[in-house]
């Protein structure tokens, strides 16, 4: 059973198996990805997670199983939709459940379902109608005003095509008679947040923009006021929380910039509509925008995901400011919750004011992609905008200074940087590198010593990976092996053929023990498989979920899918475990004659005449296993 995110309540077991029988993979895969067969079952495909020109995503239907060779990104179907969609799992299930025509239960004393089953799906399919609806709109008489807003911003018609920016009809109820004449009813409408209770459209005579996932599917809108006469005050409206449309969870652009997010391990935050239209116009195509709500931890959480599919270390997310007090009060509120970043937080300050849409009008493309490139630490920026503060021609300002912007330094994730920032802030101050050490140092010692100091917003403990919720991943897994790392090629081996083939093990899984294994990721999974029990007919299913590790669920989708080098039998799984425990008690060897060698024979004649005996026994049992890892002579 899976706990629901702020819900007391669990999703039924029996419902989660059904939807897992009946979403077959190579369906749900196969409607974004276009797949062919690869022998032995596999089907193959170019990776909708990154951009590739030879095919390296490989599904497996018969073990229900993803994995792309590329990216190194897998799992089950669920995970695939999670992956796709960017959203958690009770959502991907829910996906399916719809997709599949499963009414799902949920478990909370009382019973009862959240959501109408089909409910999800039918709001979609009304969103994407109403997209449509909304963009041919654009070309009518009565959007000459919308039309003449992209034009003074620079938008031409084929700029509001690619982004799909259309006009609410200024009549208030043609959408929802449209939308009815699909078979809609109106109370489907209402909950799409597509029409208000008494029948009008709720987007009337604006400039309307579609906020899409990953996998392009329409969640909710964005509108622009176009009319002084509007009646409603606020210049942009945004769709209403719906099952679909959760504004902390979508960012606008998502569509168009998630491969090359992923591509080039980089995320642009811009702070509105036109500005994500404007950069990627000019270049910068990793540039996304919050919808009606400040940029926060769940949406740093989603670009995790998309940045963490590849090398997340050296990932960069970028967050546009403009240089006033506001741009600053920004800028230290990215860096209280830096910490959900896996990525370095960098900030591109625009000293003029200008946002990137007014940039491009005035400058040209070339001045978004030079705002971008001058981007600057997080750290660094916070850093000099606190000093600022302080008055530094006085010696007590100095002292401010240091102790307010030391806690800063000390919580930097790149230890390497530490030092250099340490010189930094000696500079800014005019103060000695010594004495910034000092302080530094004393920041971090108060820190493990009392906690956070409450007066002090900004002193906070090194950033780690956020605590995921009970339906997220962990943003932060095992390191990931390189599955072409010929020194763990048996530890890799053994480990697919236990997700292969199971069954030709012993009971016990032939004494193999989670120390044969060196490498972090591989030893998680071998105490994962061990703890899953019995294999059973959705093997390995079990070893997934016993495991909260990202790395974990990736590297078993890959053995999954991965061939086997000949037919599996209990020799082959004997041969295995042979060279597996070899490699163990080789070490082993290797560690008790660098002891010996550290030990005088002659003051310790006990302890050496016992190592010298253990390392005797050590070395038949090589000889043993170095027979049987050989096979059957032939």
């Amino acid at each position: 059973m899976r706990t629901l995110p702020g819900v007391a309540g669990l999703i039924n077991e029996e419902d989660l198996a059904t939807v897992r029988e009946r979403s077959r993979i190579e369906d749900v895969v196969g409607s974004y990805v276009t797949l062919r067969p690869a022998g032995g079952g596999a089907l193959v495909g170019l990776c909708p997670f990154h951009d590739e020109k030879t095919p390296s995503f490989r599904v497996t239907p018969a073990r229900g199983f993803y994995y792309c060779f590329g990216c190194n990104v897998g799992g089950d179907v669920i995970g695939f939709v999670q992956a796709i969609n960017n959203c958690s799992f009770v959502e991907a299930v829910e996906f399916l459940a719809d997709r599949v025509g499963v009414q799902l239960r949920y478990t909370d004393g009382g019973g009862g379902t959240r959501v109408e089953p089909g409910l999800r799906s039918r709001i979609l399919e009304a969103n994407r109608l109403a997209a449509e609806f909304f963009a041919d709109q654009l070309t009518s008489p009565d959007a000459v005003a919308g039309r003449q807003f992209l034009a003074e911003r620079g938008f031409d018609r084929d700029a509001a095509e690619h982004f799909g920016v259309g006009f609410a009809p200024m009549g208030g109820r043609e959408l929802a008679k449209h939308l009815r004449a699909h078979k809609f009813t109106e109370d489907e409408l209402i909950k799409a947040s597509l029409v208000r209770d008494g029948g009008w459209d709720y987007f009337q005579s604006r400039l309307v923009w579609p906020i899409r996932d990953a996998g392009r599917s329409v969640l909710g809108f964005g509108a622009r006021r176009l009319f002084d006469d509007d009646r409603m005050p606020a210049k942009y409206i945004n769709t209403r929380e719906t099952p679909v449309y959760k504004k902390s969870h979508v960012l606008y652009g998502l569509d168009l910039a998630r491969q090359q997010i992923a591509k080039k391990n980089q995320a642009v935050i811009v702070e509105g509509y036109t500005d994500v239209m404007a950069a990627h116009l000019a270049g910068v195509d990793t540039a996304v925008a919050s919808c009606g709500t400040a940029f926060g931890d769940d949406h740093a959480r989603l670009l995790s995901r998309l940045i963490g599919s590849t090398d997340a270390l050296k990932g960069e997310v970028i967050f546009t400011f403009d240089g006033d007090a506001a741009g600053q009060a920004a800028a230290l509120k990215v860096f209280s919750g830096d910490q959900h970043f896996i990525s370095q937080t960098y900030v591109a300050i625009e000293p003029t004011g200008l946002d990137p849409c007014d940039l491009r009008i005035q400058h040209g493309d070339a001045a978004v992609r030079e705002l971008v490139g001058r981007r600057e630490p997080l750290y660094r920026y916070v850093m000099a905008s606190t000093i600022a503060g302080f008055d530094l021609d006085r010696v007590d300002g100095r002292l401010g200074a240091l102790r307010a912007a030391a806690p800063l330094v000390g919580s930097v994730r790149d230890a390497s940087l530490v030092n250099g920032y340490i010189h930094e802030l000696a500079k800014m101050l005019g103060a000695e590198v010594d004495e910034v050490r000092r302080e530094v140092s004393r920041a971090g010692r108060r820190k493990l010593s009392h906690g956070p100091d409450r007066h002090d917003r900004y002193d906070r403990a090194p950033a780690s990976a956020p605590e995921a919720g009970p339906d997220e991943p962990a943003l932060l897994g095992l390191p990931m092996p390189n599955p072409r790392d010929r020194s763990l090629e048996v530890e890799r081996g053994t480990l697919r053929l236990m997700v292969r083939a199971p069954e030709v093990f012993a009971a016990g899984w032939n004494d193999v023990g989670a120390d044969d294994f060196t490498h972090p990721a591989y030893r998680a999974i071998f105490a994962a498989i061990a703890e899953a029990g019995t294999p059973a007919g959705d093997w390995p299913q079990p070893v997934v979920e016993s495991s909260s590790d990202a790395t974990v669920s990736a590297v078993v989708a890959a053995l999954a899918t991965e061939p086997l080098l000949r037919p599996a039998s209990p020799a082959y799984a004997a041969e295995y475990v042979a060279k597996l425990r070899l490699l163990s008690v080789s070490r082993e060897i290797a560690a008790l004659k660098s002891k010996l060698q550290r030990t005088n024979p002659v003051q310790d004649q006990l302890g050496y005449n016992r190592m010298f005996a253990t390392l005797l026994e050590m070395e038949q049992r090589r000889r043993e296993l170095n027979e049987i890892a050989a096979g059957p002579a032939n």
